[in-house]
């Protein structure tokens, strides 16, 4: 019985493997060590398992070998050929043996050796590996290869990792969302190299945060924000129950929503960059001592109270910034529309900020900034929506999603209170 030898570029013998040559009886012949050895090396094993395939199908087709039994009458043996099956995920050369109809002077094609030269997932499972950060250069060494095998350079591994990736954004751009019922939305961007990519997150009725879309802009303007949106509303969005929609204060994605989604859109400012605006206007020896007056100020279940204290806080500001202070009163009624509204605390802890869409971002960044250098648009695109989609498997429920029905109501009061007040203002 042969050893495979497997080499080290540095020229160090790795280790020694016992080569099958195909046939299950072999097998059965080794010792325990080097069966256990070929059970490690999976790929050997897989060989020889599609050998005895191909022997099983040729022996119905042709009859045993020597023999004048058995097979197909007109079908018998003819050349060999060198050919190629994939196993795992590697492409491995392998000898096959022809068959031929001799009384219609055609080939007989092996149905087995056809199917083994499709690759089964192989793309899906490049992606992945790429995607958790093993680099196409170093695929072929990481590999669990056997000599023989070929098609692991570092431009194959890329071409795979393209054809999938390419899949995925096509799957997250054309995604319908008419299956789904959103009752709330966080929309955010990303930087990458010079321009950034724009996300939506939702949460469905049962607490599940589902990727929405993305589109790439340089920035966060509302002519891009409007157009983000108005294309989530084509693809299915619904929102005429009304949508939360828990922004960061950008005036790009404010306006975009007021003008999309118009009454129906119910914004809630992200309170922790409110909080970070304010306090980025005093002197460092304050920042502290504000930002935990301000935190403690959001804390207050009731909007009555919680309007109260950061009134009181805004009188201490007038006394130090008053640069502060206008930033404090722009949008602050937004700011606390989830008190407004009544919602509870558990439910509001999830909602007042992006952090939802932020730890998304945290995500998509360990996956995508390895990449030093961005070729092009559509680069960009494929690795981050692969990567959200990979990330949303694992995306946990929106915590207090038990609310999300009282959540659901009040929006649908504020649609029919803003209707009216509309009507009134016509009237």
């Amino acid at each position: 019985m042969k050893k495979i030898v497997q080499i080290t570029r540095k020229g160090k013998v790795k280790k020694a493997v016992p080569a099958v040559s195909g046939t299950i009886s072999e097998y059965g012949l080794l010792d325990i060590d080097s069966k256990v050895a070929l059970i490690h090396e999976l790929i050997p094993l897989g060989l020889m398992h599609v050998q005895e395939t191909l022997r099983q199908e040729l022996e119905q087709l042709a009859g045993k070998r020597y023999s004048r039994e058995g097979g197909i009458p007109g079908f018998s043996r003819w050349t060999k050929q060198r050919g190629s099956v994939y196993v795992g995920q590697q492409k491995i050369p392998i000898v096959i043996q022809r068959v031929r109809d001799t009384i219609n002077n055609k080939e007989v094609p092996l149905a087995a050796y056809q199917k083994l030269q499709e690759p089964h997932g192989i793309d899906e499972a490049v992606m992945k590996k790429v995607l958790h950060g093993l680099s196409c250069r170093d695929y072929e060494k990481c590999a669990e290869a056997v000599p023989e095998a070929f098609s692991l350079s570092p431009s194959s591994t890329s071409r795979r990792f393209i054809r999938a990736s390419k899949k995925k954004l096509q799957e997250l751009l054309e995604r319908k969302l008419d299956e789904y019922d959103i009752v709330a939305l966080a929309i955010d961007g990303k930087s990458f190299g010079s321009d950034g990519i724009i996300m939506a997150v939702g949460v469905t009725m049962a607490g599940e945060k589902i990727l929405l879309g993305i589109i790439q802009s340089g920035s966060e303007n509302h002519v891009v924000c409007g157009d983000f949106l108005r294309g989530l509303v084509q693809r299915g969005l619904r929102c005429d129950k009304g949508l939360l929609c828990v922004i960061d204060g950008a005036k790009g994605f404010h306006k975009a929503v007021a003008e999309v989604l118009g009454r129906n859109g119910v914004m809630q400012r992200c309170q922790w960059h409110k909080r970070e605006n304010v306090v980025s206007y005093l002197p460092k020896r304050l920042q502290s001592e504000f930002r935990k007056k301000l935190q403690a100020a959001y804390e207050k279940d009731g909007y009555e109270e919680a309007k109260e204290a950061l009134e009181a806080v805004k009188k201490e500001l007038k006394l130090v910034n008053r640069s502060a202070v206008t930033s404090l009163e722009e949008g602050l009624e937004e700011t606390l529309t989830l008190q407004r509204l009544g919602i509870p605390r558990s439910l509001r802890q999830s909602l007042k900020t992006t952090n939802m869409i932020e730890s998304i971002h945290a995500q998509v960044g360990q996956k995508t900034d390895k990449v030093d250098y961005w070729k092009n648009s559509e680069q960009k695109q494929r690795w981050v929506a692969t990567a959200l989609l990979e990330i949303e498997k694992r995306l946990r429920k929106v915590k207090g999603f038990t609310h999300l029905p009282e959540l659901r109501a009040a929006l649908m009061r504020e649609v029919q209170r803003k209707e009216k007040g509309k009507e009134a203002v016509a009237a």
